[in-house]
């Protein structure tokens, strides 16, 4: 949207002159039939014509019709403006920083816990090899979380998608899956195949064996310590 946008009023322009629009905006509102950017012709001087006022040479008088007053200064604010209140300081900013930042911050205990449930529920109906190789992906994905290199986007994205899956959302958490795969490709790449796989596999769960991922109460023992 950075170009879409209508710039300000030249200072060496009519006063009266229309505002110059960006180019994407004038793209997207199509093109006008009548040219507005045009000023207007002054009438000519003719007979019929008013006299010219000539500029008057006290500096108390009011400018005449037709001109533009000038600008107020700026070295004061206008009257009636409040002033903004006073800086916490660094200090202050940064705690209030580390709270927000620690309230919204998704744990990864959590998405894994879920992760694994849906894994130790497909084990009873999927291959081994498959089981496994989702098992190193989760790893990964742990691992990468741990460590530090996985943006907080993407921690967000995976906690939705984690809660998507254990409510049986299935295409909500494969778009969030597509949403990973198309805007942190580089974050995601070694270990989101793993995650596909997994939405896939367990979308073909009959209810029976969704219980225990659809009532975190009753714990898996099976869900995190049997991946390898």
């Amino acid at each position: 949207m950075e170009d879409k946008y209508i710039k300000p009023g030249n200072q060496e322009r009519g006063w009266n002159d229309p505002p110059q629009f960006s180019y994407g905006l004038q793209m997207a509102r199509g093109q006008q039939r009548n040219p507005l950017n045009k000023r207007a012709v002054p009438p000519s001087s003719g007979a019929g014509a008013p006299p010219p006022i000539p500029p008057s040479s006290n500096p108390v008088a009011p400018p005449p019709c037709g001109i533009a007053p000038p600008p107020p200064p700026t070295g004061r604010p206008p009257p009636g403006c409040m002033t903004p209140p006073p800086s916490k300081g660094p200090m202050g900013s940064q705690s209030e920083d580390d709270s927000s930042r620690s309230e919204s911050e998704p744990e990864v205990e959590g998405v894994v816990l879920v992760l694994g449930q849906a894994l130790a529920a497909c084990r009873q109906t999927v291959k081994d090899q498959v089981c496994n190789d989702v098992a190193k992906r989760l790893r990964l994905l742990e691992d990468s979380w741990r460590s530090g290199k996985l943006s907080l986007p993407v921690q967000k994205r995976m906690d939705t998608l984690a809660r998507e899956l254990q409510a049986g959302h299935w295409d909500s958490a494969d778009d969030i899956h597509r949403s990973l795969m198309v805007d942190h490709v580089t974050e995601v790449s070694q270990w989101m195949v793993g995650i596909k796989r997994l939405i896939a596999e367990t979308r073909k769960l009959s209810p029976e064996l969704l219980v225990h991922l659809q009532n975190p109460a009753e714990p898996v023992q099976d869900s995190v310590e049997h991946w390898d």
